[in-house]
């Protein structure tokens, strides 16, 4: 068996396996998305506000009477897509492990950026029954959310 001593073309080789790899990989078809009930990640994790007082008789997005202490949300208009009014989300709260299902019937004028990466806001019930702090307000928990229907 005779060994061939390697050649200039070896490299070059080498570097178009390499690009057919790549671009293999840049073209390929874009993962699926989780499906509903999903457990979420840690890059899942988001902020979630509060609402804070609401002079009587405000309406939501929905045009519901808004209640403070319901479990219901708004999302961030920055969110996309939308989620329909009436989803329901199950948030749990990082730090405690806590879980609430909540119904979105508002939209949020907030907007999420890599170092506020906000996602909901909670009536100030919600946000007090998965363990957020009104008084003094800590501003936000750090939550996974869970897109149930």
């Amino acid at each position: 068996m005779t060994v061939q001593p390697p050649t200039r073309s070896a490299p070059l080789k080498t570097v178009l396996a390499a690009a057919v790899t790549v671009s293999a990989a840049l073209f390929a078809a874009p993962p699926a998305p989780a499906a509903a009930g999903a457990v979420t990640g840690p890059a899942d994790q988001c902020w979630a506000t509060h609402y804070g007082p609401q002079p009587p008789g405000a309406l939501t997005a929905s045009g519901e009477v808004f209640d403070n202490n319901a479990d219901t949300a708004a999302t961030s208009l920055s969110r996309r897509p939308q989620l329909p009014f009436g989803t329901r989300i199950q948030v749990t709260n990082v730090a405690n492990g806590r879980s609430l299902v909540v119904r979105v019937n508002d939209r949020g004028t907030f907007t999420q950026t890599p170092q506020e990466p906000k996602c909901l806001d909670l009536t100030d019930g919600a946000f007090s029954r998965l363990g957020g702090s009104l008084n003094p307000d800590a501003g936000h928990i750090v939550v996974t959310q869970t897109v149930l229907d």
